[in-house]
């Protein structure tokens, strides 16, 4: 039991910008349940560095940030809650792409 609750931890801390490294560091990566979202979390890093260098364009790169911003939040609130119920579900729009980390 501590262990699942131990990988719960994990996967959430998948969502919380680039703290997806830490379970990476640990033996958590060995579970399917955390590289997935070890995975999504990437995914939304990515997403979030792409909004950050579409933002250095002028007027329209201010509300693409904003916009992106708040619809990156939206996507990583998803995600948590999908780790604390257990589920291997992806992020919407973004956490189908591609997969990072095997």
């Amino acid at each position: 039991m501590a262990d699942k609750n131990n990988n719960k931890i994990m996967a959430v801390l998948c969502y919380i910008w680039i703290l997806w490294i830490i379970p990476i560091l640990t033996d958590a990566k060995n579970d399917p349940f955390v590289r997935f979202h070890i995975n999504q979390g990437i995914i939304l890093t990515i997403f979030s560095l792409v909004i950050w260098v579409i933002g250095f364009i002028p007027v329209i790169g201010g509300i693409v940030e904003w916009v992106g911003g708040i619809a990156l939040f939206i996507l990583s609130i998803i995600g948590i809650i999908n780790a604390i119920n257990m589920e291997e579900k992806p992020v919407p729009v973004v956490g189908t792409l591609f997969t990072v980390y095997k």
